[in-house]
């Protein structure tokens, strides 16, 4: 891996530390750490990014989880809220708090 340019004078004279880099140049130190990660990236059912703040349909029936109540396919959830997690997306339905899955609604 190579050395990473200096984040406060962009240069690239860097010395390596065990813990921290720091640059020759200006003095500044920096923690070692993995590489950032990427922002992440939900998609719906269709492929279209989805955003915190978005409007969703769902493209199918839901059945609820521990109790037999169904989310009708075709239902506008407004307002979503990406999360981490296997269920990407918290929203509320009639005003019950959901966490649903990005594959199961599409952008409206």
């Amino acid at each position: 891996m190579a050395n990473p340019a200096c984040p406060a004078c962009t240069l690239e004279d860097v010395l390596s530390h065990p813990d921290k880099w720091e640059c020759a140049t200006c003095g500044h130190e920096w923690p070692k750490e993995a590489a950032p990660e990427a922002a992440r990236v939900v998609k719906d059912a269709h492929g279209s990014v989805l955003a915190d703040g978005d409007t969703v349909v769902l493209i199918k029936d839901l059945k609820l989880r521990g109790g037999s109540g169904i989310l009708k396919g075709g239902t506008k959830v407004k307002g979503i809220r990406l999360v981490d997690g296997d269920h990407e997306i918290d929203c509320k339905i009639e005003g019950s708090p959901m966490a649903l899955k990005a594959c199961f609604v599409k952008k409206a």
